[in-house]
């Protein structure tokens, strides 16, 4: 016999949840367009190539912005016929297309290194502005990324976690550019090229963190330890064991399955009632967990 109760309120918890996600998102939405614009404006201005180069790697934040509100707008949808399970993984697939615009973003650092060191880019004038607007727009960044981070960890987001990684993948792209103008002023523009190749490599490896998360949510990568679970099961009085423990989903969306066994002499409302005491004192441990199905089951004979 399976125990089976509905998840716990989700019209209460889950609007409320991808509201919140997707105010911090607009939020950061304008701000990566602000700093954008404030780049690529000044780089047709002053004919600074570097710098209207990185107001397009800007703009990909804010694209990246938009792929989340999507994502989330999705997943935010109450489970339907076609998905029981609800909708959930939808932010997780907007978080693994956050990893494309990295992929995008690390190509063009490498060009644009490659066309510094074959010496395709021409030179341009350094002015005190150029220092000034990128400045700006690394601590707007930098804003951005602790932002969003504390706002991921609160409310168990890995689509804003993903998002937070790929601004921060921005701010070393704008340090690569302050690094070519420095170089540049001080006469050394090898110094832009070496830089850019640097920041590639930490791109890149924040998008394998990304790839790494989103693909363990979607791949059903077990979320809570077993024995962890385990032990909060056992500390139930009558439960004599349990086996097949099995969890998947995201951090904060955990869908769980096992077997738990009971006396085979204890009637079946009794072991009824016993399984939800396992799946409320399990719920309450890990207020994360969605809902739990429980099979019933007599404890293995003797061999």
């Amino acid at each position: 016999m399976i125990a089976k109760r509905p998840a716990p309120s989700p019209q209460a918890q889950v609007p409320a949840r991808y509201a919140a996600v997707s105010r911090v998102l607009v939020r950061v939405l304008l701000l990566n367009l602000a700093v954008a614009v404030a780049k690529i404006v000044f780089g047709y201005a002053s004919g600074a190539i570097s710098i209207l180069s990185d107001g397009f790697h800007s703009l990909t934040d804010a694209a990246s912005n938009v792929a989340g509100l999507i994502g989330v707008r999705a997943a935010q949808r109450p489970p339907d016929e076609d998905h029981p399970y609800g909708h959930r993984k939808y932010e997780t697939v907007a978080a693994a297309g956050v990893t494309i615009f990295l992929l995008l973003l690390v190509i063009e650092v490498v060009r644009n290194a490659f066309n510094h060191l074959t010496g395709r880019s021409a030179p341009h004038e350094i002015s005190t502005a150029s220092f000034i607007v990128m400045l700006v727009t690394v601590g707007v960044n930098l804003a951005v990324v602790a932002y969003e981070s504390r706002e991921s960890e609160r409310l168990g987001s890995e689509v804003l976690l993903a998002d937070a990684m790929q601004t921060r993948g921005d701010v070393w792209s704008s340090l690569t550019v302050i690094a070519a103008l420095v170089g540049a002023r001080l006469g050394v523009p090898m110094l832009d090229p070496l830089a850019a190749l640097v920041v590639a490599g930490f791109i890149g490896y924040a998008g394998f963190q990304v790839a790494r998360t989103t693909t363990g949510i979607l791949s059903d990568r077990i979320v809570i330890s077993d024995a962890d679970l385990e032990q909060v099961v056992m500390s139930v009085p009558g439960i004599i064991g349990c086996e097949k423990i099995r969890t998947r989903g995201s951090a904060d969306h955990v869908f769980l399955d096992l077997h738990v066994w009971m006396p085979p002499d204890m009637r079946l409302t009794e072991a009824h009632d016993l399984s939800h005491v396992v799946k409320d004192r399990l719920m309450t441990r890990y207020p994360q967990i969605a809902d739990a199905v429980i099979h019933i089951e007599p404890p293995p004979r003797a061999t």
